[in-house]
């Protein structure tokens, strides 16, 4: 039998996917030079939610499992970095790690009792975890660590080398560089064996056990991971800002973070950065447009969006793609 010379990346769909990452990739590494330190402030933050959904995305996205709770996970990674850096002078970079590891701890340890529940069940549990979470932090045994309703302010670092860039466009390329490599870790992990079996616990839980899949394992494996991503966007959050306090992390965030997971596609990776840009943004642009009817104005927003992307915004691109396909076919 023949071999074929070109293997299945070398489709002019995987091709044409290529050119459109090296495109985006190019421009983002032009944009913080010829645009405003505010809109560069803006854009690390829009990375920062999409390293978030994208971790919410592993554990809804890929494996099926409904959260409505990482805004909670994302508090313990801003605040896991803002006490190393404030406490004990830990350098920013150190506190990634460290924040991502104590998230997926966490995680998975939430994710073992939570394996008695699905759907909507667990995803009220989860909401819980939100609401919790903000009124945790305020408690007076944790307020010497955590300020208390004050909160940790923290220092934003500048470029290291002596790089001659400003310490927004030093953020800027420091997350853009994570954002890469956990992008490329994503889906390392989802063209596995192991993102495979994730999958397909997704697809028919009952049929994977049958397979020899260890459902419940994974499940919680998962989570921890999906908590790990979202801690580091939590950690990374707290180094952009420069301050972190119980109440930017309440259920508004938890179901931001979802909103951005749907109107980006779920079950797409690249998809999450547009959810980033949406839940960053698209408030904005509403409050600008009225500022006494910001919410309605954001839910109008919404609704066309969904109206317009059902399968969100990868599955527009899929659309597109397509189209573009079959004609030059």
């Amino acid at each position: 039998m023949a071999m074929n010379p070109h293997s299945a990346s070398d489709t002019p769909a995987d091709n044409q996917r290529l050119y459109l990452t090296l495109a985006v990739v190019v421009v983002a590494v032009i944009l913080p030079f010829v645009v405003k330190n505010f809109l560069i402030f803006q854009l690390t933050l829009a990375m920062v939610y999409a390293i978030a959904i994208l971790g919410l995305n592993l554990l809804t996205g890929f494996n099926g499992q409904f959260s409505l709770g990482h805004s909670a996970f994302f508090a313990i990674g801003a605040y896991t970095a803002a006490i190393l850096m404030d406490h004990w002078d830990v350098a920013y970079y150190w506190t990634l790690p460290a924040a991502g590891i104590a998230c997926m701890i966490s995680g998975f340890l939430f994710g073992l009792p939570a394996l008695r529940l699905e759907g909507i069940y667990l995803a009220l549990a989860t909401f819980s975890l939100a609401v919790a979470a903000p009124q945790i932090l305020k408690s007076s045994p944790l307020e010497p660590w955590t300020g208390g309703v004050q909160g940790i302010t923290i220092i934003k670092p500048d470029a290291p080398f002596g790089l001659p860039l400003n310490s927004d466009q030093w953020l800027y390329f420091f997350t853009l560089a994570l954002l890469l490599a956990l992008f490329a870790g994503a889906a390392n992990l989802v063209n596995s064996r192991t993102g495979r079996a994730i999958m397909a616990i997704r697809d028919n839980s009952i049929a994977a056990r049958s397979m020899g899949i260890d459902v419940s394992l994974y499940k919680a494996l998962t989570f921890g991971v999906s908590a790990f991503y979202t801690g580091v966007a939590g950690a990374l959050g707290a180094i952009v800002i420069q301050f972190v306090a119980p109440d930017s992390f309440t259920f508004v965030l938890a179901i931001g973070l979802f909103v951005g997971l749907v109107v980006g596609g779920v079950g797409s990776i690249a998809g999450t950065l547009f959810g980033g840009l949406f839940v960053l943004f698209v408030p904005n642009i509403a409050e600008h447009i009225s500022k006494g009817l910001a919410g309605a104005v954001y839910g109008i927003i919404l609704i066309l969006v969904i109206y317009l992307m059902p399968s969100g915004a990868a599955g527009l691109a899929r659309l597109i793609g397509t189209k573009l396909a079959r004609r030059h076919s």
